[in-house]
């Protein structure tokens, strides 16, 4: 990755101006913003710079998974706001952000190209990966791209898949690894920790300052860790804490009650309230979630795990 980057970020075709381009993009739902799409979106910006046009990078929102698919409940990585945040990491200069509806989804591959690459975007050069596909049901891949290219002025590269390990980096793999609590296979193709945004939760007690090491997230809907016990960092407020974090229904107390449970383990009191905001960093698995047969051997565990947790953070800073 590059260094941060201002970005302009536009959540229709309405917003943009005219003479936007020349630009070189990349089209993408870029969840994770992963190895992969980095390499991409640094190809991008390279060219764009050579070309002296603008590094653009088209995405959509919600995933189209999400509106076409509603009942398969597809969980992101990295929703939208994170999504952003990410592509301002890569030193592109905007992002556009198409909303997927009902509209966008009928677009033949013609009218995407002709009306938004061409027309709105002055696009010159695009970069995708080989298994890329677009218009109405997905109707067009690389081939046809480079077809359209020809017609209309632009160039088409094509990148081969990146692979980290042995293993193919992509989202889906991406989102199997943290579903399953894979964290390190999720890190490496990530090439950074997984984590998760979010705000404390309603009705834990939280005053203007947080007095106990014991934080609990609000509900989240992105992609969550497979239940169980977990090695990891916790940004409060813009402070870094060593932390053991819970995901699950705490089953040991009876109805479940599912939660994000984190404990600090270098705690200090902190300024807290509803609003502020959390990272949790998944950086490893100690367990999954059990039942124990009393409050008195679950808190024989918990310190082991906090002992195991310890032990993580003196061999890895």
């Amino acid at each position: 990755m590059t260094g941060k980057n201002q970005i302009s970020v536009y959540h229709s075709l309405a917003e943009i101006h005219a003479g936007f381009g020349p630009s070189v993009a990349a089209i993408g739902n870029f969840d994770g913003v992963h190895l992969g799409h980095q390499e991409i979106l640094s190809a991008v910006v390279r060219e764009a710079q050579s070309l002296r046009a603008r590094a653009v990078a088209i995405t959509f929102d919600p995933h189209p998974e999400q509106f076409l698919r509603p009942s398969s409940a597809l969980r992101l990585l990295t929703p939208i706001d994170e999504r952003l945040r990410q592509l301002a990491l890569t030193g592109i200069d905007a992002v556009v952000v198409l909303p997927f509806d009902a509209l966008l989804a009928a677009l033949s591959a013609r009218e995407f190209v002709r009306g938004i690459l061409v027309d709105a975007l002055a696009v010159r050069s695009l970069h995708e990966g080989g298994n890329f596909r677009f218009g109405h049901r997905a109707e067009a891949g690389v081939a046809e791209l480079q077809a359209f290219g020809a017609e209309f002025g632009f160039a088409v590269h094509v990148h081969s898949p990146v692979r980290v390990r042995k293993l193919e980096v992509s989202s889906s793999f991406i989102r199997e690894c943290v579903a399953s609590g894979d964290m390190t296979r999720a890190r490496w193709m990530l090439g950074r920790p997984f984590e998760i945004r979010s705000t404390p939760a309603r009705g834990r007690g939280i005053g203007t300052r947080l007095l106990v090491p014991t934080v609990n997230l609000a509900p989240y809907d992105g992609q969550l860790p497979a239940f169980g016990v977990y090695v990891t960092r916790l940004t409060v407020a813009g402070r870094s804490f060593q932390a053991v974090t819970n995901v699950g229904n705490r089953p040991t107390f009876g109805e479940a009650s599912f939660a994000v449970e984190s404990h600090i383990l270098n705690f200090e009191p902190i300024e807290l309230d509803e609003q502020t905001p959390i990272v949790v960093e998944f950086l490893h698995r100690l367990r999954g979630e059990q039942a124990w047969p009393s409050p008195e051997a679950l808190k024989a565990q918990i310190f082991k795990d906090v002992a195991r947790a310890k032990r993580y953070f003196r061999l890895i800073p």
